[in-house]
Parts: structure tokens; sequence; C-alpha cells
């Protein structure tokens, strides 16, 4: 009887604390139909479920404290409740909101726990749907959808992101918040991240060193990974493309899957691609890449805390467009044998934030290693050099209401570069570079409308390399360095909401950006020039103003942006006007004052008559000079993008069927720097259909696009294939294929 009463009164307590640690309800449209299938997500937590046929859902182990959650649907807008958790069982019913156009979205870039429009730093929010983004060889070139957002390309394999004519180091790239480090600094060197388990891109234009430190200068991309698995289910993916352009193809499997409490998740790539064609069909040699990625992840979340860790590898291998590889290479062909660069890339990582009652702390530490390797002629290695880089972060949340969230922070990264073998060209010095930063930041609502954010934030920084060279010998001897940088940094910035319609936002931010190891010590060749860097750099120092304004209705959404952004000390590279003995152009870094202003404008329009159309447009603009009046480089043309895009529920045998067309102008470049000429406009065309096709109980994406439909032969501002004469990528058709599927799904949420 004793042992009864016993397993009695322990039954009661179990179900008590599982009662008590739940947000569950019930989800309706606004005719209060249940919506099956919406997604409910923690971002803090990472974790998710969608609700059941009659719109049933349940999050299990919440902890106490502020949650924001997100509610989404297709066609419906993003509904965002923030709650303060008890510890009680909290029954929180939604109603969905129907809408044809974008939602606000939660943003984790702004490091607080805030959506979009909470942010006075404006966070643009890239959803990677294959339904909606343009399908390239070139990831980087999705990124330019995003008004303000322009590439330095040199063909498909190779490009960085501009954001507001800056880039490289002036801009700072987190493969999903961690500060990502392979040789930014280069025009010749890729991206670097692959874009398969990535779900959306956050993309903050303008100053952000208050939040990350040095190098976000002039903005942050952020790559934020795929959701895990909705609880209780083990899903999948597999993708494909074809290329016509590169002869490219894509293949990329993922699968992951969730408890109540684990997560885990595994995703392999391959892709390859032949030498690209120009406008007009001639091919352009050695522009071939091939890249290969693994990425793995696993994790673990309670009330107590969310732990997560993730390994990513990946390995480019990259044709390089150069004189010596055009006139050896005689055929088109994918296979990278000579004059080509090789990128191993690995990434470990670890998130977690430990719930300790109105405390919130995170604590993050990453370690990334990547090798870079030049070859010359077959088996010949010109340059080897590998960068280590060590991250780690502590944030504390400290307690907080509904208008109220106050942060302290700490972050350091210690950096290792290293010649290996002993190779042809050492392009930089063996170096170790450490900083060490702590920072606080304060977000406080007024009124319920009027939101403010700011923080002050104190970095130091050293850098020391060793020697190379031979002292008697001046062409290739450099001394070693020992560098010590400190800085102030800091915002001030607020939202005004003054109607549900109608956001005002304004921020002024004081950035800088220390010189980084080529441009303190560089001497020697680097691809088509002659490099020489100088010791005597001093930090950039940046104090940008911006103001932008936000309007919505269920069918129509309005933004329009603009800024002024004054850099001391702004640091480039330009032409000196000699040469070496053997003919290369000797160029050398240089500083000056500069300033950089312009904006952005977006429009997007779903006539309720009309309810399968959409018409969107945007246009952005900078302007970016020294205070002598010289025009500074990689500043890209003024840009105009049309978009009308017809959507049908289903369409033949095919569901959730699209067509879009498009058109984006780049007008004349009449503002070239010194080493750069002025370029013409150009206007390309590019049409996309797609949708699902159903077999049986399976869905399958399958879509077909054509880029540069008309073949147009042109040359971006910013490719720096303009260097040897030739022109970017011509027509390109692209077969897309998509197939989700489901090896496990629990029809009601589980708790393991």
């Amino acid at each position: 009887m004793t042992r009864i009463v016993l397993i009695c009164v322990l039954l009661t307590y179990c179900h008590a604390i599982y009662a008590q640690s739940q947000i569950y309800g019930t989800i309706t449209d606004q005719d209060n139909l249940p919506l099956a299938g919406t997604s409910v997500f923690i971002h803090d937590m990472n974790k998710g479920t969608i609700s059941d046929k009659n719109g049933n859902y349940r999050l299990l182990n919440i902890p106490k404290g502020i949650n924001r959650i997100q509610f989404s649907f297709i066609g419906y807008a993003n509904h965002i409740e923030t709650v303060e958790f008890s510890g009680e069982s909290l029954e929180l019913n939604i109603i969905m909101k129907q809408t044809s156009v974008e939602a606000e979205e939660v943003v984790v870039s702004g490091v607080y726990n805030s959506t979009q429009h909470d942010n006075a730093v404006k966070i643009d929010v890239l959803k990677l749907d294959p339904h909606s983004i343009k399908t390239t060889p070139n990831f980087t070139e999705v990124l330019t959808q995003v008004p303000g957002v322009n590439m330095i390309s040199k063909g498909s394999g190779i490009s960085k992101p501009v954001i507001r004519g800056l880039s490289m180091n002036d801009i700072l790239v987190l493969n999903n918040g961690v500060r990502f480090e392979n040789y930014q600094y280069s025009s010749h060197h890729p991206l670097g991240i692959d874009e398969f388990g990535i779900e959306d891109v956050e993309i903050i234009k303008g100053p952000a060193s208050l939040l990350y430190g040095s190098d976000a200068i002039g903005g942050v991309i952020n790559f934020i990974k795929e959701k895990p698995a909705p609880v209780g289910t083990i899903i999948g993916d597999y993708n494909m493309q074809l290329f016509s352009n590169t002869l490219g193809i894509t293949n990329n499997l993922g699968i992951k899957g969730s408890s109540g409490k684990f997560f885990a998740g595994i995703r392999a790539g391959q892709k390859s691609n032949a030498d690209f064609l120009q406008g007009g069909g001639a091919y352009v040699p050695n522009s071939r890449f091939n890249e290969k990625s693994i990425k793995l992840n696993a994790g673990f979340t309670d009330r107590y805390g969310t732990f997560k860790f993730f390994y990513d590898y990946n390995t480019q291998t990259l044709g390089l467009v150069e004189d010596e590889a055009i006139e050896e290479i005689t055929k088109r062909g994918r296979s990278n044998r000579i004059w080509y660069q090789e990128l191993n890339t690995h990434l470990l990582s670890s998130q977690n934030k430990v719930y300790m009652g109105k405390f919130k702390l995170d604590l993050n530490t990453s370690y990334q290693n990547t090798e870079l390797i030049h070859y010359g002629e077959i088996d010949v290695y010109e340059i080897q050099m590998r960068l280590a880089t060590l991250t780690y972060e502590a944030r504390l949340h400290l307690p907080s209401k509904e208008n109220s969230e106050y942060i302290l922070g700490f972050q350091g990264f210690n950096q290792q570069n290293e010649n290996l073998f002993d190779r042809e060209t050492k392009l930089l010095p063996d170096a170790v570079t450490n900083n060490y930063s702590a920072f606080g930041l304060l977000q406080y609502t007024f009124f319920k409308k009027l939101k403010l954010q700011t923080g002050i934030r104190y970095d130091k920084k050293s850098i020391s390399t060793q020697a190379i060279g031979l002292q008697s010998d001046p062409m290739t001897y450099r001394a070693s360095l020992e560098k010590f940088y400190d800085s102030f940094s800091g915002s001030l910035g607020a939202t005004f909401n003054f109607s549900e319609k109608l956001l005002f936002r304004a921020n002024f931010a004081a950035a800088y950006r220390t010189p980084n190891l080529a441009e303190l010590t560089s001497n020697g060749q680097h691809e088509l020039r002659y490099e020489v860097g100088d010791n005597s750099l001093v930090p950039e120092n940046a104090y940008e103003t911006d103001l932008s304004i936000h309007y919505h209705r269920e069918n129509l959404t309005f933004d329009i942006a603009g800024f002024y952004n004054i850099i001391n000390n702004y640091i480039y590279i330009s032409p000196t006007g000699d040469t070496t003995n053997s003919g290369i152009d000797i160029f050398r870094y240089r500083q000056a004052n500069s300033i950089l202003f312009g904006g952005e404008a977006g429009l997007h329009i779903h006539p309720k008559p009309i309810e399968w159309f959409h018409f969107e447009t945007s246009f952005s603009s900078v302007i970016g000079k020294q205070n002598d009046g010289v025009y500074l480089p990689f500043v890209p043309a003024s840009r105009l993008h049309f978009e009308m895009r017809v959507e049908k529920e289903s369409l033949l045998f095919m569901h959730k069927t699209y067509l879009s067309v498009n058109t984006t102008t780049a007008f004349n470049q009449n503002r070239p720097a010194p080493d750069e000429t002025a370029t013409a406009g150009y206007t390309l065309l590019d049409l996309s259909a797609g949708g699902n096709i159903k077999v049986k109980s399976q869905l399958i994406f399958v879509s077909l696009s054509a880029n540069n439909v008309l073949d147009k032969k042109y040359i971006d501002h910013l490719s720096t294939l303009k260097e040897v004469g030739l022109f970017n990528p011509g027509r390109n058709i692209t077969l897309n294929l998509r197939i989700p599927f489901t090896i496990i799904k629990v029809s009601e949420n589980i708790d393991l």
C-alpha cells in the first residue's frame, strides 16, 4: 500500500512539473478556422513545433522570463508574441491574419531578442526560399536582391559582397553568428560559405562596431542556419541544380531530427562548374570552380538552457582568370589543373544559453582553420598559408521587462597566420593578432511607441609579425611589426511607431576598423599587380547617420532609407604609376578622409482585386569620394529593379505555382576611382517559373529560370574581369529540383 501511495505521489509531482513548464494553445485564422501546419518557434531556445489538424500546439520545458514566440504560416503575416513566462502552464491562443506581402521577422543579428521593426539599426532579412530567390551558380549574386547590396565578382566562383559602397574588410561576415575568417581582405578570394543549410540571411547596413567590433564598419552579413526539425520528427531534403552557362551541377542532401530536448542534423553537398560563357557566347578561360561541403549540428534544449554544437567543412578549388591562364588554357573544362587557388575551411562552434532565474547568459566559442593555397603550373605551389582563429564571447542579459533589456558583454579573438612549407611567395608574414573588448547595451521602450537603443564598447587589439627576407634585399625584406590599437565605439538610435502601419527609424553610430595584415605588410605580386603595404597606417573611424521610414498595409509595403557616412583615414589601394622590372603595375595602400552617402527605396504592391499578382520595385544609389573630390574604388552604379510575379494555388498538375519577370538596370558609373575606368550601364532580363508537383503523398518542387535572357554582353563596374577585358556571364538556364521528405513524424508533441 505504501508503494502505491508513493507511486501516486511521484506521478502527481511529475505531472505538476510537466504542466508547469509548457506553453500551449490553438491557432486559427480570422474566420476562427484551425490552421494546421503552422510553425511555432522560440528563437532563444532554438526549438519549435507545428500545429496539428485542429490547430493545437504545445511547447514543453519553457524557461522562466521573457520569451518571444514566432508563429508562421504561408499567406499569413508572421505573428510575434512576447510573453513573460512565470513557469506555470500558459495558454496562448493565436489568430493569424492573412497577408500577401512580406511580414517582419524575428532577428538575431542585432543581439537583442527582437523583431525587424524593434531595431534602431535597420536589418534586412533575405529568406532563402527556393520559390522566390534567384538561382545562380554564384551565391553572392543572391544577396544582391537586397537594395544597397552589390558584389565584386571575378566570375561565377569568386565574389565579395558590397554594402553601400564598402567591401572586403569593411564588411564583417558571420557564419551563424560566428566571425568568419578566411582571408576576407582580397577581392580575389571567395565568400566561402555554402548556401545549403542556410535558412535566411540578415544584413545590417551601416556601422555595427558596437555589436561586433573592428571590420563591421560598413555592415554585417549574418548567414543564419536552418531551424531544427519540428519536435518529434525526422525530416530531410534533396536538392539538385543544373546550370547551362557553366555546365554546372549541384547536389545537396540534408537530414535532421528533433525530440523534445535533443536535435541533430547532417548535410553534405557538391558543386562542379566549367568555365562560364560571357554574353555573346565566348567562354572565359579558367573561370571553372568546384566545391564540397559537410555540415553537422547537434544540441540539447531544456528550461535550464540551450546548448548547440556545429561543425562546417568546406573545400573550394577556384580557377584564377589571369594572363598566364588565358594564354595557356585553350579548351573549356571544369578540372582545376593550373593557375588556381584552393581553400580548405574547418569551423567548429559552440553556442550556449543558460537560464538563471531572471538572468540569461550567452556563452559562445568557435575555432576556425582556413588553409589557402595558390597553384601556378601543374603541382607548383606558389603560396600556402593557414589562418587559425579562436573566438569567444559572453553576454549577460540582466533582469528585464517587456519594455526594457540590458546586456553586458565580453568578446575576444586570437588569430595566427602561418606560412607553410616555405613556398616561393610569402604574401603575408607569420603573425599573431589578439583582440579583447567589453560592451554594454541598453534598450528601453517609452509609451509603447518609442524604443531607444544605445550602447558603448571598448576594444584593445595587438598585431605582432615576424620578419621576412634579408635586410640586404629591400624588394623582399619586411621587418617585424608590433602594433597596438584601442578604440571606443557606440551608437544611439530609436524607432517610433507613429501607428500600427507607419514606423520611423533613426540611428547614429561611431565605428572603427584597424589596418589588416595585407594593408600593413604587403610587398609582392598578388594576381595582376604588385602590392605594397604601409606599416604607418592608422585605424579608420566612421561616423554614420541613418534615417528610414517603413509603411505597410495589408497589400502594400514601402521602405525608404538614407545615410551619410564620414570615414576618417579610409584605407584603399591605388596605382602608383610605376611598374616592376617585369612590367607589373605597382599598387600601394593609402589613406584619406572620405564620405559615402546615398540610400535605398523599395515598394511591394499586391492589388486586392488581383490576388494572384505582385509588383515589386527597388532603387539604390551610393556616392563615395575623398575629401579632395577623388572618387573611391569599388563603389557600385545606381541600380533599379522591377519584378512582376504571378502566383496561383493550383495550375494544371502543379500546386503553389509562380511565374516571375525581373529586370535589373545598372546606370552609367561615371565616377571611377583613379585605378578604374567609367562603366556603361546595362539592363538584364530574368524569367522564372516553378511550383510543387504532388506524386502520391510526396511533394516535389521544380523550377526553371533563365537569367540574362537576352544574352547581354556587358561589364559590371565591380567586375574584376574588367582588368583583362572580359565580360560578365551571359544567358544561364537553371533547372532546380527540391525533394523534401519525412522519415519519422509523431502525430502528438513529445518530450524525450
